[in-house]
């Protein structure tokens, strides 16, 4: 299991903690996240903007996947979701809003956004599917995917601290978002997407866990 913290100001996990894969499904979806963080490693190295921009991409889909699918079965069931379907699309909505963040920091080149649109369209269609077949799964995979983000911005942070990346001035957009102060610096700015993506992290897992004891999961919102 995770060994979860909670010693932020927003009340939100930003250790690099790690579950424990209980099973098949778990290490399966384990080496699957591991095989994309190889591809972002190689594609992107040290370029954590850039990096940034492909991982809100993908990032932002689960929770719409989630929400959509969780939304037909709350009607074909006629039961509520518990603020489950809520939840989920809250937290693709946040990723959007990293993403947004991310395009006005590393200005990306349309040969990277051609890169963007393919691995939305592939990703989609392959979590669809997933969530599809198993969303305990699914769930896991997020979970994942969100350690390796928590560990891609801590990176960042220590890459900016030792002068190798700008810090330059945070964005007006993610000052509004995360209600940054007005001088608020790109540094600030990662340590809040950092925030968040442990809080996706953290949940994920959760989700996962309650599928897998046959428990629909309830929405913190």
């Amino acid at each position: 299991m995770a060994d979860e913290t909670h010693d932020n100001a927003r009340g939100v996990s930003d250790d690099t903690s790690h579950y424990t894969p209980a099973d098949m499904s778990d290490r399966i979806a384990l080496v699957f996240v591991k095989f994309l963080r190889f591809i972002a490693d190689t594609f992107f190295a040290k370029r954590y903007g850039h990096r940034a921009i492909v991982l809100e991409t993908v990032a932002a889909v689960p929770g719409m996947v989630g929400g959509l699918l969780q939304h037909l079965r709350s009607l074909r069931q006629m039961e509520d979701d518990q603020g489950w379907i809520r939840e989920l699309l809250e937290e693709a909505d946040n990723e959007r809003m990293h993403l947004m963040t991310f395009i006005k920091i590393a200005q990306p080149n349309m040969f990277e956004r051609v890169v963007v649109m393919l691995t939305q369209a592939i990703f989609y269609n392959f979590y669809f599917f997933l969530y599809l077949f198993s969303s305990k799964t699914a769930h896991r995979v997020v979970g994942y995917f969100e350690e390796e983000a928590v560990i891609s911005y801590t990176r960042y942070l220590d890459e900016i601290d030792a002068g190798h990346q700008d810090n330059v001035e945070a964005p007006a957009i993610a000052i509004e978002y995360w209600n940054l102060a007005p001088d608020a610096r790109l540094r600030d700015v990662v340590i809040a997407v950092r925030a968040d993506e442990a809080g996706h992290r953290d949940r994920n897992h959760g989700f996962a866990d309650s599928l897998k004891r046959g428990v629909q999961p309830v929405g913190a919102v």
